[in-house]
């Protein structure tokens, strides 16, 4: 007697995980096609969305459509210790940079006078080290001398061998400027790229992050808007949740299809966010495993509000445990807005407090409490000088505590 064939879970939720199935972001993946074949670099990429959109799934979905076309893909997270200061943003960059020219041999007759001066050998790795050595020597602020860098490293290994350079980050809107009075890391950041970009060097910024980031870049130079192509992720829609849902377990051997009942289900507690559809696809997915029986719906049903108390600890109460009485009050008042997942204003929670709360709030206790809250990642204040949750279907996390 055969074994039955074990039954895996092909639902990944986590942060950043590649899911089994990418839906929903056909259009955004043609929109960066169209930025790999510019000539001349006129657009760099931002990608910005709440948490748990599919922000860090979709770069890593670029990467290789990238390198198919010939580019180079180099980059990590950006953290706030990289782009602290001038100096640390771009050694961030050179060491990101030298992981593709530290296998470029630079012969003596190439080199430039500055790389001449440093070494006597005829021929000549471009690693981090001689890198960095170009950067210490030549002339100029920071910005100048990673321009020298860059415009190098193209000269002598990109322009003949490669498409160009993507410097591809994550977590972007932990950059700032404003950390040291002197110190404008950000600013240095799109000084650099730029300025380079205008002289012909083929490298592109791919940015990902939280709704914050774009403000951020056009705070630190106005010409930012001229600079990026900004695309949003949003929640996906009824077809590609079912996609979402559904196509992982299509030519799974014995799959166990979801019901129409349970997909209706799933996307109205998942709220269309991939990271959420793969959180309740896979609880699901393991109910139904032990129940072993797919089509009936009533084990769907009474899971539901279990695998909504997991999902609450899991993702939101961690935040929720940050708030003071007073914040959650305040909160309660805005999930109780009409509208409030999308955006609220100052005045419609002081309206509202009013009419919720024997003490309400005043528009500047709104303001300074919205700010506070911002600083903790849960609100954020939009381009149109409007507020919106910085975290996903918060609004019916809160509505559930009963604020």
């Amino acid at each position: 007697m055969t074994n039955p064939i074990p039954h895996r879970n092909p639902y990944t939720p986590g942060a950043g995980h590649q899911p089994p199935y990418l839906a929903g972001r056909a259009e955004e993946t043609n929109i960066f096609r169209e930025l790999l074949s510019q000539e001349t670099i006129l657009k760099n990429l931002v990608l910005t969305g709440l948490r748990g959109v599919g922000k860090t799934v979709l770069l890593d979905t670029l990467k290789p459509l990238a390198i198919a076309e010939g580019w180079v893909w180099v980059g990590t997270d950006m953290s706030e210790q990289s782009s602290l200061t001038d100096e640390r943003m771009a050694t961030r960059l050179i060491t990101d940079l030298a992981t593709w020219t530290s296998s470029v041999v630079v012969s003596h007759s190439e080199a430039t006078p500055i790389l001449a001066q440093m070494t006597r050998r005829v021929d000549t790795p471009l690693d981090y080290r001689h890198l960095m050595d170009i950067y210490a020597n030549a002339p100029g602020l920071p910005s100048d001398k990673l321009k020298a860098v860059f415009d190098l490293a193209w000269r002598v290994a990109g322009a003949s061998q490669r498409r160009g350079v993507i410097f591809a980050y994550d977590e972007a809107q932990t950059m700032s400027d404003g950390n040291d009075k002197d110190q404008f890391p950000l600013s240095m950041l799109l000084d650099v790229f730029q300025s380079i970009q205008k002289q012909g060097v083929r490298f592109m910024l791919v940015l990902t992050g939280l709704p914050t980031l774009f403000p951020k870049l056009v705070a630190a130079r106005t010409y930012a808007e001229r600079m990026f192509r900004v695309v949003v992720l949003d929640h996906l829609d009824d077809a590609e949740t079912k996609e979402a849902i559904l196509k992982p377990i299509e030519n799974t051997p014995s799959a166990l299809p979801f019901t129409d009942p349970a997909i209706r289900e799933i996307y109205t507690l998942s709220g269309g966010y991939p990271y959420f559809i793969q959180f309740v696809c896979r609880e699901l997915y393991d109910i139904v495993l032990r129940s072993m029986d797919a089509n009936a719906v009533a084990p769907f049903r009474n899971s539901f509000e279990a695998i909504t108390q997991k999902l609450d600890r899991d993702f939101f109460d961690g935040r929720w445990a940050k708030t003071t009485d007073r914040q959650r009050d305040l909160l309660g008042v805005i999930a109780s807005i009409e509208h409030c997942e999308t955006e609220f204003t100052i005045q419609q929670v002081e309206e509202a407090s009013k009419k919720r709360l024997a003490k309400g709030f005043s528009s500047s206790h709104v303001s300074q409490m919205l700010q506070a809250l911002g600083e903790a990642g849960l609100v954020y204040k939009n381009r149109r000088g409007k507020y919106s949750f910085a975290v996903p279907m918060l609004h019916e996390f809160i509505r559930r505590q009963g604020i």
